[in-house]
């Protein structure tokens, strides 16, 4: 089965929580039943927590599920268990970010609004190791780890089952000068570059676009199982948020369409970043 160990963590969690939910029982019903604790049902439903062989056994004999469904969700525990590429790279990439890498790689859609920042997925190494060094007390050697995953990361973009890819990016972020003119005229010669990438989109919210969603920089993650609900992700400095209920994600989807109606299209985007890049040749 393809997919990344986080998103079968993911799926798996959905999956137990959905025949608990069917059998009109509690966390602390089903923890009695089995002589466990609540808590530890409701690790199992969350991904906080590590499932074992013998705890989907016990699982499904209790919910009496068919034997094809119990070896479904034993290969998603087992693969879940396996380590992404990603997480090779240590201290480099923090816990929180590990998770929303794992997910990003199984995503089949990825809606990105970027307010300050050209997105992660069209940075180049300077730009990111810029970042990186500004703003984290990281070491030398988890700077050049986290710039690696950074950039291994982009290889999805052109990859045979490539996401289709939406990047709504404010003015300010093409205008803020990272590094140095130098470093942003090939940072946004990077953008225009990925833009003319079969399933990428770009679009620039301008200074001028008038009103639009007020919601500071989000990531919707969509993805090709109907079983896997789509999913908001926003980050700060020491951790991040995940949104996955229908309100969050109706929601934003709606703040996404607003921005991008309000963004200017993607050609007259690419007239623009170019127009930047001009002033950055100066």
């Amino acid at each position: 089965m393809a997919g990344s160990p986080t998103a079968r963590r993911r799926r798996l969690s959905i999956e137990l929580k959905k025949l608990r939910e069917k059998s009109a029982l509690t966390c602390a019903q089903v923890g009695e039943a089995l002589d466990w604790s609540g808590s530890k049902v409701n690790r199992m439903e969350t991904g906080s927590g590590r499932v074992q062989p013998s705890d989907i056994d016990a699982l499904c004999r209790f919910y009496g599920t068919s034997d094809e469904l119990r070896d479904f969700l034993k290969s998603l525990a087992r693969q879940a268990k396996t380590r992404g590429w990603w997480q090779v790279h240590g201290a480099g990439v923090p816990e929180w970010f590990n998770i929303y890498i794992g997910l990003e790689q199984d995503a089949s859609t990825i809606r990105q609004y970027q307010c300050e920042l050209i997105p992660g997925l069209m940075q180049i190494g300077a730009y990111a190791r810029e970042l990186h060094t500004t703003g984290a007390h990281m070491s030398a050697q988890d700077i050049d780890r986290a710039v690696r995953v950074r950039l291994e990361r982009q290889a999805m973009l052109t990859g045979p089952d490539a996401p289709d890819t939406w990047f709504i990016v404010n003015e300010a972020a093409v205008r803020n000068v990272i590094g140095d003119r130098s470093l942003m005229r090939d940072q946004l010669e990077r953008v225009l570059d990925a833009a003319e990438l079969p399933s990428v989109t770009v679009q620039v919210l301008a200074f001028d676009s008038g009103t639009y969603p007020a919601t500071g920089s989000f990531t919707m993650l969509g993805f090709p199982a109907r079983e896997d609900p789509e999913l908001v992700y926003r980050d700060g400095i020491t951790d991040a948020v995940y949104l996955e209920g229908e309100h969050h994600v109706r929601e934003y989807a709606r703040a996404f369409d607003g921005l991008r109606a309000a963004a200017l299209s993607p050609q007259r985007s690419a007239q623009l970043i170019k127009s930047v890049l001009k002033e950055y040749a100066g």
